[in-house]
């Protein structure tokens, strides 16, 4: 397939400023990553400039392989570091924020899927910092009740599960242990487990998707529950990961948003450069806190 050229709407600054050296800074001596970093996310530059990340724990390598996400796939053999949650504590508190996003590669490899030790950092976080509002961006734990449970239990204000993309594309988009109905049912069972936390989800567009299954994506996440949703373009990382099949306008996703809020969303960010963190800190403390 021919690769398309990028349109002008589609820019992407490179990292500079002093708010993004001390965020690069403490996540090194830290020992921390993000998934600002490791998925190539084209809002780095503005998001570190704010001085806020998307953190991102149990390591660098994920056990799934999803043909869309640049993060390292294989066998994360890591034993978990015992450290992190108080490690990314600390980060948060140095850098004062309001609103943090927790995320984590999928560790199929372990037991509870890691959300054990995402609940241990969620409440060091509350712990160190009780003024910082927590979004924990999880994976699917194989539709785990009990794993899903430990998450929900350690109260984060918001919890996000991505579906990616619709139902017809997700096998081919994503690692075959996920599924578009599985996703659709960890987010409803968050919602039943604790129906105060605020769940939330993503779509990537530009993979082939109609308007049509665009708009049945939306209305299969309000049933489960989910108040917050985020669409982006999608961009093609590497030549080894699915190619661009179209460039959505920004009036196009102008256009899904109108559509998102009359579904009933209670917040809608849309256009060509919005990912699952973008600015989630700022869209949550204007609309829902």
């Amino acid at each position: 397939m021919k690769l398309l050229r990028k349109p002008e709407w589609i820019r992407l600054k490179a990292p500079s400023g002093q708010n993004y050296t001390n965020v690069k800074q403490t996540l090194r001596s830290l020992e921390l990553h993000t998934v600002c970093e490791e998925a190539r996310c084209p809002n780095l530059s503005e998001c570190w400039g704010m001085g806020t990340a998307t953190i991102m724990i149990m390591g660098k390598t994920c056990s799934r392989g999803c043909r869309f996400c640049s993060v390292n796939s294989g066998k994360p053999g890591l034993l978990l570091d015992s450290k992190e949650p108080e490690n990314v504590a600390v980060a948060i508190r140095e850098w004062q924020l309001r609103y943090v996003v927790l995320t984590s590669v999928c560790r199929d490899d372990l037991k509870d899927g890691g959300a054990n030790h995402i609940a241990k950092t969620i409440r060091a976080i509350h712990a160190k910092c009780p003024k910082t509002i927590v979004e924990a961006l999880v994976p699917d734990f194989r539709g785990n009740e009990e794993s899903i449970d430990k998450v929900v239990r350690a109260s984060p204000r918001v919890i996000s599960h991505n579906i990616e993309t619709v139902a017809r594309l997700s096998p081919n988009v994503r690692d075959f242990r996920a599924s578009y109905d599985q996703s659709l049912t960890v987010l409803q069972k968050i919602r039943s487990l604790n129906p105060t936390i605020y769940t939330k989800s993503s779509l990537m567009l530009g993979l082939g998707e109609t308007e049509q299954e665009v708009i049945k994506t939306m209305k299969d996440l309000r049933s489960k529950g989910v108040s917050i949703i985020t669409m982006g373009q999608y961009l093609q990382p590497s030549s080894r990961h699915l190619p661009v099949v179209q460039y959505v306008t920004p009036e196009r996703f102008d256009w899904f948003a109108k559509v998102a809020r009359q579904i009933g969303f209670s917040y809608v960010a849309s256009g060509p450069m919005v990912r699952s963190s973008y600015k989630a800190g700022e869209f949550f403390l204007q609309n829902l806190y």
